[in-house]
């Protein structure tokens, strides 16, 4: 006997795990790779290049899955994005191990975790441009900022997550590889999860199943079945898809460009900050590392539960505010001296950032029509991508060059972002005032 369908907000909270889940083991693994090349002696640039290359593939192959997940359905998406995240953590986990204990040389095993990063951009990416589709279209358009911000809050909670967990995930005989291990069995359990409890909306899925009907029953943020279909309305038997430097989204991509790669650069060079700072052991510095990234986690996921429900901000206005908080925080991580220094100016422009990404998500979903949720969801997920492919070994080159450049010029950009945010007020509305459907 086939149970019954889960209500609507489990649907939505298992979307949520997803995402969470992602994050955490991303970020587990980034809190440890500095003390990992540090102590394999592997150069600082190199170890941020392992980011790089996932990303360019990320940003290429993001597009491809959202248009594939309009004919494929959404789930079939999300359990490949899954598969990735898993098989990337397996590849990493061994050739760390290998690499640990002296099995193979530390440059083989970074090289082969690179490749393992390979394959988390190549199918990885199939998973959040299918998770934001979902909730755009199940969400009305008044509805859709605080939607997407609940989503993206998932990313907040994992960067707390991943980082507090690193440090006691560092396991006998396999030391800092370990936290690979622990999150490739996690997404193990999610992918049961998702398997048994979200609905299939593969083309004749509903046919199939008991009751038939249509599978449409995504939940909207506050838990009531909107009745739109998971998938987008299909022109010819193609899916829709929109260009890059379509009007309406262009601005808010470009936005999302810029600040992704203020936050890549600092954020990717944080952890050699602390270390160096502070005059630690990479091993001894994990604690503080930890202490840093969670206290950023923690900022932007207060901008996301807390801010963005509160102030009720549309988009543009939440990129204004966030651009100002941000460049500020950027700048007093440059001159921060101690771990409290660094770790309140890291949270100050984590606050930003967290209300930026939001802002910009939001504002590419409000441009257009339902039809082309999928389109625009993966072109978001590709410049998210596409932030990691310079952003990282940039910041790490330009700390290798001055240790406070990385900052500076992070807080640069985003003023020149709020500046062109506050001067673009006809192409980047609230989002509150746009037709439903796309002109023309």
């Amino acid at each position: 006997m086939t149970p019954a369908a889960p209500a609507p907000r489990p649907r939505f909270a298992l979307l949520f795990l997803v995402m969470l889940t992602v994050a955490a083991g991303n970020t587990a693994l980034q809190s440890v790779l500095p003390a990992l090349g540090r102590s394999l002696d592997i150069p600082d640039s190199l170890v941020a290049a392992t980011f790089a290359v996932s990303a360019l593939v990320w940003a290429l192959a993001a597009p491809y899955w959202a248009r594939r997940s309009e004919t494929t359905g959404r789930r079939a998406m999300i359990l490949a994005g899954l598969y990735g995240f898993i098989g990337s953590l397996v590849i990493a986990a061994v050739m760390l191990t290998a690499g640990i204990l002296g099995w193979v040389s530390p440059l083989i095993a970074f090289i082969s975790f690179m490749a393992g990063r390979v394959v988390y951009g190549l199918f990885g990416s199939a998973a959040p441009p299918a998770t934001q589709a979902i909730v755009a279209e199940a969400s009305s358009r008044e509805d859709r900022t605080k939607a997407l911000t609940l989503l993206s809050s998932a990313f907040g909670l994992g960067t707390i997550v991943g980082p507090a967990l690193a440090p006691f995930l560092v396991l006998p005989g396999v030391g800092l590889a370990g936290p690979a291990y622990v999150f490739a069995a996690l997404g193990v359990v999610v992918v049961v999860l998702v398997y048994r409890y979200l609905p299939n909306d593969a083309p004749g899925a509903a046919e199939r199943e008991p009751g038939g009907g249509a599978a449409s029953a995504y939940p909207s943020i506050g838990g009531a079945p909107t009745g739109a279909s998971v998938r987008a309305k299909l022109e010819g038997g193609k899916p829709r898809d929109i260009k890059l430097t379509d009007g309406r989204i262009w601005p808010w991509l470009l936005i999302g460009l810029v600040i992704g790669h203020a936050q890549a650069m600092t954020s990717q060079a944080v952890g050699f900050l602390v270390i160096d700072r502070l005059s630690l052991d990479p091993l001894e510095a994990q604690g503080a590392i930890g202490i840093v990234l969670m206290t950023g986690a923690i900022a932007a996921l207060l901008a996301q539960w807390g801010l963005i429900p509160l102030l009720n901000w549309g988009p543009r206005r939440l990129v204004l505010g966030g651009c100002a908080l941000a460049a500020a925080g950027a700048a007093m991580t440059a001159v921060a001296g101690g771990l409290h220094g660094i770790a309140v100016s890291t949270a100050l422009a984590s606050l930003g950032f967290g209300l930026i990404r939001p802002g910009f998500t939001a504002g590419s979903s409000l441009a257009v029509g339902r039809e082309l949720q999928g389109a625009v969801a993966g072109r978001v997920t590709a410049v998210n991508g596409a932030s990691f492919i310079l952003g990282p070994s940039l910041g790490v080159g330009l700390y290798e060059l001055w240790r406070p450049l990385p900052y500076w010029i992070a807080a640069a950009a985003l003023l020149f972002t709020l500046g062109y945010a506050y001067a673009s007020k006809l192409g980047l509305s609230d989002g509150r005032d746009g037709a439903e459907e796309p002109p023309g």
